[in-house]
């Protein structure tokens, strides 16, 4: 039973601090401030994503995300990405008011911004997963309902 326990902790250990994925020195609100300027002359939404590198769910979704070619793609054609570290070291306070405090969904978890740095939605990431991991069907889905075309699509008669 203590070997089992071990094993356990130790893969958790290894998940959540083998690649740091945040920087927790980063100003969230002011890569906030730079992605919706972007966005807006882009015609595209501000991805936020929430968490921190002593998160192993966020660390999973960022090697998910990283290695499946239609995510990548989708990310890289409708998003710009903002990284948002919450962690003792820096819990980024005036970021996670601004996005009405999203630490109370878990970790990871994603905002999605207009080009004007309107929070249009909160994505509570539990209904992304999976198992052990993430449902790339969901994820896609969630992706694709949330983009510039999308939100802003005209009903045609």
């Amino acid at each position: 039973m203590k070997i089992r326990f071990i094993v356990i902790l130790t893969s958790f250990w290894f998940l959540a601090y083998a690649d740091e994925v945040y920087d927790p020195s980063v100003d969230a609100m002011a890569e906030i401030t730079r992605a919706v300027t972007i966005a807006k002359k882009s015609n595209k939404h501000v991805f936020v994503k929430v968490g921190g590198n002593w998160c192993g769910w966020c660390k999973l979704y960022d090697k998910f995300s990283s290695a499946d070619e239609d995510i990548s793609l989708i990310m890289i054609d409708e998003y710009i990405t903002v990284l948002a570290n919450w962690s003792p070291e820096n819990r980024n306070l005036e970021a996670m008011n601004y996005l009405g405090t999203p630490q109370r969904f878990g970790y990871p978890v994603f905002i999605i911004l207009d080009g004007n740095g309107n929070v249009l939605h909160t994505q509570d990431t539990a209904l992304l997963e999976e198992g052990r991991g993430y449902n790339k069907n969901h994820v896609l889905r969630f992706l694709k309902v949330w983009t510039y075309s999308a939100v802003n699509a005209k009903i045609k008669e």
